[in-house]
């Protein structure tokens, strides 16, 4: 016990040994921004916020998700209470004790964050910035008050320049889903696509598993996949995690998805992130219809 103690205070210790010596490279913040960047380019092309900035401070605030109140709470951006009515933990910051936000998921916390600084009024000079200025987005941050530290801006800079953050920023939002080889590592990528979030299934994962990594119900997950809580998942499997929505985004209005062979109603939606029964209505068609190799189907 003395032993996992004294690692984490040596854990502890050079994180901040690395922000009193200027940023330098670590696996563990490249991991993060490796996990979370296609969430932040997703949040950047809806609320106008870089998406260099939403990484840099998502990582500094939450220790690179490593921080006591991202682990109990999901919170990975520090936002107090402050009106706030959903779930709460008690985290001692500039006070003992004080509220903060909590949420189901990290990926809520990043949406919370965007939504916070887009209906606040402190921050609205921010956003008549070019999306590429994160210096003057840093800068803004800390003469708004989003936080007390002298060198915050300095710090949001250092990690943006060390990790090249900044490409993120001129990330073209695509049409087309972002799926992608299953990666091997340590780290679960979360991939957006229509308005929602995805992971790939690994060898042995089943919805429980992933449920637990999210910190989503497992029952709820695989009504969002829209299987049964004990089916097995194959390795490379597309799994959603929040409701699949009615049809497919506005770039495939026109477009048609034709049918190719070993595909299925539910591969199709699965792929597009769109609930079956929508994609039988839309394509006018009954429950008991299989599809046949080179059947068009409209998507939206």
């Amino acid at each position: 016990m003395k032993r996992c103690i004294f690692s984490f205070f040596l854990m502890v210790s050079g994180l901040l040994s690395v922000f009193a010596q200027g940023v330098v490279w670590n696996q563990r913040f490249q991991d993060y921004f490796d996990t979370y960047k296609d969430v932040a380019i997703d949040q950047m092309h809806q609320y106008k916020i870089p998406a260099s900035i939403t990484l840099a401070q998502g990582a500094l605030e939450s220790g690179a998700g490593r921080s006591e109140l991202a682990l109990k709470a999901n919170n990975h951006f520090g936002i107090k209470c402050n009106g706030w009515t959903g779930r709460t933990a008690y985290h001692d910051d500039d006070e003992r004790n004080e509220c903060f936000r909590a949420y189901n998921s990290v990926w809520e916390s990043f949406k919370d964050h965007s939504v916070f600084l887009t209906s606040s009024q402190r921050y609205s000079r921010l956003f008549q910035l070019k999306i590429t200025d994160y210096k003057g987005w840093a800068k803004g941050l800390k003469a708004c008050g989003y936080a007390t530290s002298p060198v915050y801006a300095t710090k949001l800079i250092d990690i943006i320049e060390v990790y090249k953050l900044y490409q993120y920023d001129t990330a073209k939002e695509s049409g087309k889903s972002r799926h992608q080889p299953v990666e091997n590592g340590d780290s679960r990528h979360i991939y957006t696509f229509n308005k929602n979030y995805y992971v790939y299934a690994r060898r042995g994962d089943t919805f429980r598993s992933i449920a637990a990594e999210m910190d989503i119900s497992y029952r709820k997950l695989a009504r969002y996949n829209e299987r049964d809580k004990n089916d097995v998942l194959e390795e490379g499997e597309v799994v959603w995690l929040q409701k699949k929505a009615r049809k497919a985004p506005k770039s495939y209005k026109g477009k048609l998805h034709r049918v190719e062979s070993g595909e299925s109603m539910y591969t199709i939606a699965q792929k597009y992130g769109i609930r079956m029964k929508n994609l039988y209505k839309m394509n006018d068609l009954p429950p008991t219809y299989q599809i046949r190799v080179g059947d068009l189907l409209r998507l939206r």
